[in-house]
């Protein structure tokens, strides 16, 4: 297994492919990159998503930068966002998440941030690697950087978004919702049952210790989040949340212990703000992965539906630039430029919880109002062939099936359906997903595909 090196941030197995001397090595060309960018003293924001092993990787951080004369604020636990929104209030150089995201309980890993809260992007990456590719001077004994720990970014992340106008909690707050709450006992422990509180709710904490210690696969997908959905049943709960471990993925389960899809996230989402909003000569901006409920949504309210390469800082970039109101990603991640440029699951639980008090009934009869997909997943090692050469075979051999979009991989546009192929930027495989308008074309879709790519590979048959 090798180091994940991408626009994503930097991830490994602790021990094996992530270590100190490579966590040093990256800090301090980060370091090095933000003093570049900085005309005064250079503070980094560093927080992490409660992994086990997540302290011993900050200390090797902070040491790395306050040796380097960075100046740290260490703000402790806490959600990736929201490490986001306290570089951009902080007025810091950038800041570092320590965090695998989803991945198991083995890697770790780093995010990096810009002084905008953003991620680097390519360019910005591109730079920051040259950095840290050369060796880097330590400051002397007298300018060394300096340690502040700052513990209160979880209470302001929850404040911030209650003050958002698109949330009213007094309206939340009538409804009293039953929710239950799967945190994979990460950093999602620390803020979400909070956030319920304060909102009203009537919270059931699954795995929200905070012990690092998962509970299950923490990607949360419908497979690994079985035991939320029995909860919810058995509890009679308005619906059952679940975020990853660093919090800026938000899935949901309906009434009934049926996933909602975390496509729908985003769709939802969508559809609340250019409800309230307005959507006409709106912008919203999604990736390409992203289910075409989206577009949809953003048609019927008269805006306009932009495509991204699958990231993050993709995305983000792009509604920064067009000034959309709303985006994000399928896979859960909402971005509210109204708060910040993040994804953020701490948002979207306010959004979701105020568009159903608003329109009132069930989580599934709020589902069934929305345009109707359903998205199948797939993932494929690849033996004997470079991920490159099996993308441009498929672009060749299904360019006259239907619009090709090479931005980010290979995307097929069918006129009732779309699959997707693309080198994952966090795990050393590739991802096909495609969607259609039900759950078995869909498979059977992406069936197709992967029997396609597995006849490329030199030992096939």
């Amino acid at each position: 297994m090798s180091l994940m090196v991408s626009i994503s941030g930097i991830r490994g197995v602790v021990g094996s492919t992530l270590t100190p001397e490579v966590i040093i090595r990256y800090v301090a060309g980060f370091g090095s990159y933000c003093r570049t960018r900085s005309s005064g003293p250079v503070t980094v924001v560093v927080g992490r998503d409660g992994r086990i092993t997540g302290a011993a990787i900050t200390d090797t951080i902070t040491s790395a930068l306050t040796m380097s004369g960075i100046n740290v604020r260490d703000i402790g636990i806490c959600p990736t966002p929201t490490v986001q929104l306290a570089v951009e209030h902080e007025h810091a150089a950038g800041g570092i998440a320590v965090t695998a995201s989803h991945n198991p309980m083995q890697w770790n890993g780093m995010k990096f941030m810009a002084s905008t809260g953003l991620f680097l992007d390519g360019g910005e990456n591109a730079e920051f690697w040259k950095h840290a590719a050369q060796q880097q001077p330590y400051a002397a004994w007298d300018a060394i950087g300096t340690l502040t720990r700052r513990g209160d970014w979880i209470a302001r992340h929850i404040g911030l978004v209650l003050d958002l106008p698109l949330v009213k909690p007094d309206v939340i707050r009538k409804r009293r919702f039953r929710v239950v709450v799967d945190c994979v006992n990460a950093a999602g422990g620390a803020i979400v049952p909070a956030l319920l509180r304060e909102l009203g709710c009537d919270v059931v904490e699954m795995a929200c210790d905070v012990s690092g210690v998962f509970s299950h696969t923490p990607e949360p997908i419908p497979e690994n989040l079985t035991g939320l959905a029995a909860r919810v049943r058995s509890d009679h709960a308005d619906l059952g949340i679940a975020v990853d471990p660093d919090v800026d993925r938000l899935v949901l389960i309906n009434e009934k212990g049926e996933p909602y899809g975390e496509e729908y996230t985003i769709a939802t989402v969508v559809d609340h703000v250019l409800k309230t909003q307005g959507g006409k000569g709106q912008t919203v901006v999604a990736n390409l992965s992203t289910t075409r409920a989206v577009d949809d949504i953003a048609r019927r309210h008269g805006a306009t539906p932009v495509r991204t390469p699958v990231g993050e800082i993709n995305v983000a970039s792009a509604m920064k630039r067009l000034g959309a109101v709303v985006g994000g990603e399928g896979s859960g991640g909402v971005i509210l430029p109204a708060l910040h440029y993040g994804r953020d699951a701490i948002a979207g639980i306010g959004l979701i919880l105020q568009t159903l008090a608003e329109r009132g009934g069930t989580l599934s009869q709020l589902k069934a109002s929305l345009p109707q997909y359903c998205i199948a997943k797939g993932k494929m090692e690849l033996a004997g062939i470079a991920p490159e050469e099996v993308l441009e075979t498929m672009k060749k051999r299904h360019a006259a099936e239907g619009i090709v979009n090479t931005d980010d991989g290979v995307k097929i546009d069918f006129p009732d359906a779309w699959v997707h192929f693309r080198k994952s930027n966090t795990e050393p495989i590739v991802r096909i997903i495609g969607e259609s308008a039900t759950m078995e074309s869909a498979q059977a879709l992406v069936t197709r595909f992967q029997d396609e790519i597995r006849t490329l590979m030199p030992a096939h048959g």
